[in-house]
């Protein structure tokens, strides 16, 4: 890097929520920068000025107000009222989350008048004396999160009630007998609520479509996504505007573009993958250095802007991932066809071309529109086979084709080169302080019905980390190269990790032996990487990975640059899978637009992207998991008479939570379950604590346990202690 590039500046302090606190709790007192800043205990320059700013941004957003230049105050109706949002708990009670607050504030059951979870409410606050949990009452429910839900419908004589799942959900629903549509008694059914009477004690709603039978197959991964508002299928009108479009690579389109079909170009994919978004180029120059080309697939040449194509794309997001199907964010003709880089055959891409030395200096880079021919696509098997054999024959038991050949000697030579380069990049990144989370992914292998026949772990080697090391390069530098120009752009951001989440895993891992060091930015990154190294292949490692990837902030996507924490980049975007996901397709344009001398687009537009975007990749998240706890749940129902070796991941005051080491299924021992000594919770002690014999039962410990029960609609499992294992 040049020595006259500036480096992005750090990431600034928002002091929004504290000012926001002092105002709140001195209601109709104005306060100025001077005062705020001193009750902060803030006296550096940078400090004041953000201050300054963020006072001035809350008072045009109308959230204080300003008595005369330079001083604010909230005025207040009365000190107790609050708005904010509702956070359930499972036994029917609530908590109520204010900035403005202190602390959350507890929501008894009578006191929830018809607010559910997450639910934007305005609350009465009382019992707010010192040493006293200050609780609170729903006054008014201002905006529902969620009005539609998933559940199992009775049906009486002249009216239905449809109950959930959800533990959080703490009513079933009312429905009209003129509103079950074609619901019969006990169907899995989707229902939306049209309103809740005063007097009433459920809501009232309508079912809007109906899912099938309890306990099926596709009746409980319709539900999974139904439940988080996904779709499951294509609107017939998007699948035909997209069948009409033209996939044919033609001349004059290439000619638009940087011809690089001659170049070695190949894939690395998933062995079961149906759509290639990335390819890798490879040529040695003449001075010695190599030309890397990482070709992702141009989506955006058919995905254009204003089609019913493009607004389907852009509220889907992203594809979705269960356990047994995957739901496309694009039609097939177009994920699966037209722009996947398929094997020996002609594609269009939108290319991150460098010049890199043997000491990956990226010492020349092009961004633009290519053609490409695919030479040939390997799985991660094979390609691991060529990295550790330097060559061998694929054998037909890993081969995608399931016959053995000779991969080309140019190919070998290019992938062990690659390889090289990418170790000597993960070594880098490890060093600016990136941290390294490779958690073990659980699979299922699938018959012909869905049905999961056994378990198996996925777990990243070199040749996964080759791809995701020039996914991560071409990644950061597109960033780099638009975030230098200080214009609009989309990132991929993710914060600091969260101080309390990292004293709460302190006190876990401490259980274990095990400690880490947060005393600053730098020693967090460097401890958390000795700890995942040492956990590696421990019984407790997943335990431990799952804590600390749950200590990290949730990367997102923001317009506002603040870097990537856990990749250690100042720069990063998401460039290199526009086939699933919808932020690489907007990347793409704005890459091409700002190629094109186009000027900085609109920031609050694309801010509202990166929201939508965000919140839709949580919600395929959740319904990935939920597919995976359910094929748990469903694999454990045919093991019902197997004793299980498993480790006690969580302690509760209602029991103990026991993983399975074999196959990571994790579910319940209830504490009057466990027959040999009466149990207590001991809080400090995080453990179940025998009142006769004093014996322990805490996290780490290895226990037997078997199937109690399996609910396939809650996705729950229930264990019986067997025996501990000394």
């Amino acid at each position: 890097m040049s020595k006259n590039v500036r480096k992005p500046a750090k990431k600034e302090k928002d002091f929004s929520e504290k000012i926001i606190k002092i105002l709140a709790q001195n209601a109709n007192k104005a306060f100025n920068y001077k005062q705020i800043a001193a009750i902060l205990e803030v006296d550096d320059t940078k400090s004041r000025n953000e201050i300054i700013r963020d006072l001035k941004i809350l008072a045009s957003k109308k959230k204080i107000n300003e008595t005369e230049p330079g001083k604010y105050f909230v005025k207040a109706i009365s000190q107790d009222y609050y708005e904010g949002t509702i956070d359930m708990t499972g036994r029917k009670t609530a908590y109520f989350v204010c900035p403005e607050l202190e602390e959350d504030v507890f929501i008894p059951t009578n006191n929830l008048n018809r607010a559910l979870d997450k639910d934007t409410v305005k609350v009465y606050v009382y019992n707010r004396r010192k040493g006293r949990r200050p609780e609170g009452e729903v006054i008014e429910v201002i905006e529902r999160k969620k009005t539609d839900f998933v559940g199992v419908i009775d049906i009486q004589k002249n009216f239905a009630f449809v109950s959930t799942a959800n533990p959080k959900m703490y009513t079933d629903i009312f429905i009209p007998k003129d509103k079950l549509g074609e619901a019969e008694q006990g169907d899995v059914v989707l229902v939306h609520i049209e309103d809740w009477p005063k007097r009433a004690d459920s809501p009232f709603g309508a079912v809007i479509k109906v899912l099938g039978k309890p306990g099926e197959h596709d009746t409980e991964i319709h539900a999974i996504l139904a439940e988080y508002g996904l779709p499951a299928e294509f609107p017939v009108e998007v699948e035909v505007y997209a069948q009409k479009i033209d996939t044919t690579i033609n001349e004059a389109e290439i000619k638009k573009r940087r011809d690089m079909r001659d170049t070695l170009t190949f894939t690395i994919d998933p062995k079961d993958a149906k759509d290639f978004d990335d390819a890798l180029s490879f040529k040695k120059l003449e001075n010695g250095n190599y030309e890397i080309g990482i070709h992702i697939a141009d989506v955006s040449h058919y995905l254009q802007e204003g089609t019913i194509l493009d607004d389907e794309a852009y509220q889907r997001a992203t594809s979705v991932y269960l356990v047994d199907r995957v739901v496309p964010m694009l039609p097939e003709v177009l994920s699966n066809f037209a722009c996947s880089l398929r094997p020996r055959e002609e594609k269009y891409t939108f290319s991150a071309v460098f010049e890199i030395t043997e000491k990956t200096q990226v010492v020349n880079q092009w961004f633009g529109r290519t053609v490409i021919f695919s030479d040939q696509r390997f799985s991660y098997e094979e390609t691991q086979h060529i990295l550790e054999t330097k060559g061998d024959i694929i054998p037909d038991e890993i081969s995608i084709t399931a016959k053995s050949y000779q991969v080309p000697s140019e190919i070998v030579a290019a992938t062990l080169k690659l390889d090289q380069l990418a170790k000597i990049f993960r070594r880098e990144r490890m060093n600016n302080g990136a941290i390294s989370f490779d958690k073990v992914e659980v699979k299922f292998n699938l018959d012909n019905e869905g049905e999961p026949e056994g378990v198996y772990f996925k777990i990243s080697k070199d040749a996964n980390h080759l791809i995701e090391e020039f996914m991560l390069l071409a990644n950061k530098k597109v960033a780099e190269y638009i975030g230098k120009q200080k214009k609009t752009f989309i990132y991929r951001i993710h914060d600091e990790p969260n101080e309390d989440k990292l004293i709460a895993m302190q006190t876990v891992i401490s259980k274990f032996g095990y400690k880490i060091d947060f005393r600053n930015k730098g020693d967090i990154s460097k401890s958390l990487n000795a700890l995942l190294n040492e956990v590696s292949g421990k019984k407790e490692q997943n335990l431990i990975d799952t804590l600390a990837i749950r200590t990290m902030s949730k990367a997102k996507y923001s317009t506002d640059n603040i870097g990537h924490y856990g990749l250690a980049f100042d720069y990063y975007s998401h460039f290199t899978s526009p086939i699933r996901r919808y932020p690489d397709v907007m990347v793409h344009r704005l890459l091409q637009h700002y190629l094109d001398g186009g000027k900085s687009v609109d920031e609050e537009k694309y801010e509202a992207k990166c929201l939508h975007s965000s919140t839709m990749e949580g919600l395929a998240t959740n319904a990935e998991r939920d597919s995976i706890k359910y094929m748990q749940v469903k694999y454990m129902q045919n093991h019902n008479d197997q004793e299980f070796l498993g480790v006690i991941s969580g302690v509760t005051e209602w029991g103990i939570f026991v993983e399975i080491i074999e196959n990571k299924c994790e579910g319940m021992v209830r504490i009057r379950e466990i027959k040999d000594d009466y149990y207590t919770f001991d809080e400090k002690q995080y453990a179940l604590v025998g009142a006769t014999t004093k014996a322990l039962l805490q996290l780490g410990d290895e226990i037997y346990v078997k199937v109690k029960n399996a609910d396939l609609v809650k996705k729950q499992l229930d264990f019986n202690f067997i025996r501990r294992n000394v």
